[in-house]
């Protein structure tokens, strides 16, 4: 039966595939593909190895939203993001230290690659910009000299610890437990409308700020939401003073992976694992919320990584069911002493926690009650 649905699964991607690159030739005839635009997507690596991400697409004019824009605009902007029409084997050259290296975007649009610097990194600066060219695409008139800056986070040496944190339900309300509730916030919602949970902003600066005052613990945003929603997410961070940090999402396409239930859990898993393994002396403290599986990735993470966790704060997003799974795996993970599961109702009590152990300056658990303070004021506005 596995074998089956392995086939299975391989035959509909190959269809998938071939179908994508049918429409791909009939728009390239009816001359629809164009203007292009490279997208580029913040990822992460180390003194030695920068890992690059980015997708050439055909550009939709999907503008940066305002505080004014209507429910329309914003249906209309989600519209053009998951209409999206990939150009595949383009020829992209991203530049490094004054290399030139060259790759071939895949049937979906994406690049993705691994530079080497030839010259030690200044590691004083968290970002790393790789610029990137359009050199050649395979449509109608193509006209050269797009470009766009990759930004690669490189952790200083000297960050005391890193952030892995969810998106839906743990910064922005959501509802992923709702279907209907998830499409009306996605859908008709923009960056500036979306709304974070109460004091999230400046327990994530203070996270950042750690106990020594530099600014430098890394944070690593690991959502099931996808790659359509990059620019959307990465505008919510920015407009709310949220610490910035790699943005690692799901393609929105089919692949053997995906064809499960156990789709959202295997993409964390992974994701989280890489981070892991690229910084094995850099320890982690994890955020999810309890309405889908981060309680239990975060468990399988603290099993096949011992002592590298050291704290997981869950949001409470009071379903009943949920709350008793994660409690219930909160009281195994005390029993064994490998870490705590801390499920809060707030940021604050997160932030009180973070600092009994260290993780914070004991003034900021005042901060983060104070902006909490002001969002809940802001809601009754």
């Amino acid at each position: 039966m596995k074998n089956v649905n392995k086939h299975l699964t391989q035959a509909i991607l190959k269809g998938e595939e071939k179908l994508d690159l049918l429409t791909f030739q009939l728009k390239n005839k009816l001359r629809l593909n164009r203007p292009l635009q490279i997208v580029t997507y913040r990822s992460y690596g180390t003194p030695d190895r920068l890992y690059v991400k980015g997708r050439v697409l055909v550009d939709k004019g999907i503008r940066q939203s305002e505080e004014t824009d209507t429910t329309w605009e914003n249906l209309l902007n989600m519209y053009r993001r998951f209409e999206s029409d990939e150009i595949p084997n383009a020829r992209v050259q991203l530049c490094l230290q004054e290399q030139l290296y060259e790759i071939t975007t895949d049937v979906e649009g994406y690049f993705v690659m691994n530079l080497r610097p030839e010259k030690p990194l200044e590691l004083a600066d968290s970002w790393h910009p790789i610029e990137i060219e359009l050199v050649d695409a395979p449509v109608h008139n193509f006209q050269p000299g797009i470009k766009e800056t990759a930004h690669v986070l490189v952790p200083p040496p000297d960050a005391e610890y890193g952030i892995i944190s969810d998106i839906d339900d743990t910064i922005v309300r959501t509802g992923a437990t709702s279907l209907l509730q998830t499409g009306r916030n996605v859908l008709l919602n923009n960056a500036h409308s979306r709304i974070p949970f109460h004091g999230v902003s400046q327990f994530y600066r203070s996270l950042q700020l750690g106990r020594n005052g530099k600014h430098n613990n890394p944070f690593f945003y690991v959502s099931s939401s996808p790659w359509n929603n990059y620019d959307l997410l990465y505008h919510f961070l920015e407009l709310n003073e949220i610490p910035q940090g790699p943005l690692l999402l799901r393609d929105f396409g089919i692949d053997e992976n995906k064809l499960g239930h156990s789709d959202h859990m295997s993409h964390k898993y992974k994701e989280i694992q890489n981070i892991l393994m690229t910084y094995p002396h850099l320890n982690f403290i994890l955020i999810g919320d309890s309405g889908q599986q981060d309680a239990p990735i975060y468990q399988e993470v603290v099993k096949n990584h011992p002592g590298r966790i050291m704290a997981i704060y869950i949001r409470d997003v009071n379903i009943e069911k949920r709350t008793q799974a994660v409690t219930k795996i909160a009281d195994e993970l005390k029993q064994s002493g490998e870490v705590e599961m801390l499920l809060v109702k707030n940021t604050a009590a997160a932030a009180a926690h973070a600092a009994e152990n260290g993780f914070i300056l004991t003034e900021e658990v005042k901060e983060v009650e104070k902006e909490v303070i002001v969002d809940e004021e802001g809601d009754t506005a």
